[in-house]
């Protein structure tokens, strides 16, 4: 068989107008809670949502996979994947990792960053759990294998995190900003203003009593409700009316330590109805949506 008339084997097409849009299955909003990792043997547990968005490989949002992390006290697990950014936060507890530049050591609300690595043993040393993030799904997909780092290491200790929050808070109140936090950076992605080439986070205050107004992207939300007391939630919604407000808007409930998804395109808003701040944590693949201009992010003004 020649080689044209194999290659017209592989051929099909379809009609503009039916098939622009493809039907493909939507990013769902969901919670994976807390009491995932607040019990049981050390292991990494994988928030996986392959089976709900079509991916032949576990990931949380078609770019990303997160994961809890539980370690067990005076215990060790490696994680190892193939990605170019990692993105870790811990949770509760206190210890240190192996890494190929040296050992670093964490506590609860702080958070670090690696590149492309070969892996990196995490030890507790009291009960632990991390959230990590990171972005092997799309690797996977276009059947890539990093050649070298994009970026250094990053480390964001809790002195920092809350230094900053308390640097901007007041004014991000009396201004009453669309969200009161501060984007997280890395000198290799300054231009694009991300935590990796890939991946953008924000440490988000919401003041007690705040209301955050919707706002909408492209990019998928991992979000993590640092911490939270009963009464704090995401209303998330498809559309909005004419004065601003989410039409038909599904509750998403914050609980400390716990992960919700917000898909792509849809609108949010923060409320906390408590007599405590809240924060939360998302990680997204808005890196990769900055740099092809496709983010679109828009907030409700009015």
């Amino acid at each position: 068989m020649s080689v044209n008339k194999k290659w017209q084997e592989q051929v099909i097409s379809w009609e503009y107008d039916s098939s622009a849009n493809p039907d493909l299955a939507d990013i769902p909003i969901q919670a994976f809670p807390a009491q995932l990792h607040e019990e049981g043997e050390t292991r990494i547990i994988e928030l996986d949502l392959s089976e709900v968005i079509g991916t032949p490989y576990p990931a949380t949002t078609p770019n990303l996979l997160a994961n809890y992390i539980r370690i067990q006290k005076n215990e060790s697990i490696k994680s190892a994947v193939n990605s170019t950014s990692e993105v870790f936060f811990v949770m509760r507890g206190a210890g240190h990792s192996e890494t190929e530049q040296g050992i670093l050591e964490w506590k609860q609300g702080e958070a670090f960053t690696l590149p492309m690595n070969k892996g990196v043993i995490h030890h507790a040393n009291e009960e632990s759990a991390i959230c990590w993030v990171h972005d092997a799904p799309m690797l996977n997909y276009v059947g890539a294998v990093p050649s070298k780092p994009r970026f250094q290491p990053a480390f964001y200790s809790k002195e920092y995190l809350d230094g900053e929050i308390a640097r901007i808070r007041e004014a991000g109140i009396r201004e009453n900003r669309n969200r009161n936090g501060i984007i997280l950076g890395n000198p290799a992605s300054e231009k694009t203003r991300t935590m990796t080439h890939s991946m953008w986070s924000l440490y988000n205050l919401l003041p007690k009593g705040a209301v955050q107004k919707p706002h909408r992207h492209n990019s998928v939300a991992i979000d993590l409700a640092v911490y939270a007391k009963p009464d704090v939630y995401t209303m998330i919604g498809k559309e909005i009316d004419a004065n601003g407000n989410i039409i038909n808007p599904v509750k998403a409930i914050w609980k400390s330590n716990t992960v919700f998804v917000t898909p792509p395109g849809w609108w949010h808003a923060h409320y906390n109805e408590s007599d405590e701040d809240a924060y939360v944590f998302p990680m997204q693949d808005a890196g990769l949506q900055i740099y092809m201009r496709t983010l679109d992010i828009q907030f409700v003004r009015n």
